[in-house]
C-alpha cells in the first residue's frame, strides 16, 4: 500500500533538489580550501627553489677566484625566480651564501588575503681556493 499523498505531492518529491542546494552552499568553501592548498604548494615550491639557489651559489663561490660574482651568477642560473637577493660572505675559511626571494601570494581569492611571503636560505661551505 502506498503512503497517502501530501498536499504538495509525495514525500519523495519534497526532497528533490536537496543535493543541489547543499552543493551550492558547500562549493564556495571547497573552492576556497582548494585555492589555499594551491597557495601553500606554490610557497613550498619556491622555498625549495631558493634552497637550491643557495646551494649552487655556495658551491660556485667556494671554488671561484671571485666568490661574489660566481655565487650570484650560479644562483641566477639555478632557478627562474626573479628577483633573487644573493649575498656571499667569506669568513674563517668558509663561504656562506644567503639567497632571498619575496613570493607574492597570487592565487585567486587567497592571495588577496595573505601578505607576500619572504623566503630565505643560507648554505655554508668550506672555501677551496682555486
Amino acid at each position: 500500500m502506498n503512503p497517502p499523498a501530501t498536499r504538495y505531492g509525495s514525500d519523495r518529491d519534497s526532497d528533490r533538489g536537496q543535493a543541489t542546494v547543499e552543493l551550492a552552499l558547500a562549493l564556495p568553501l571547497v573552492c576556497l580550501l582548494l585555492f589555499a592548498v594551491v597557495q601553500v604548494v606554490e610557497v613550498g615550491r619556491d622555498q625549495l627553489a631558493v634552497q637550491l639557489a643557495a646551494r649552487e651559489a655556495a658551491r660556485a663561490a667556494a671554488v671561484a677566484a671571485d666568490p661574489a660574482a660566481a655565487g650570484t651568477t650560479a644562483a641566477h642560473r639555478a632557478v627562474t625566480l626573479r628577483p633573487l637577493e644573493v649575498h656571499i660572505t667569506i669568513a674563517g675559511g668558509a663561504v656562506t651564501a644567503t639567497v632571498g626571494y619575496r613570493n607574492d601570494t597570487g592565487v585567486p581569492m587567497i592571495g588577496a588575503l595573505l601578505p607576500p611571503v619572504a623566503l630565505t636560505a643560507t648554505v655554508t661551505m668550506a672555501l677551496e681556493p682555486p
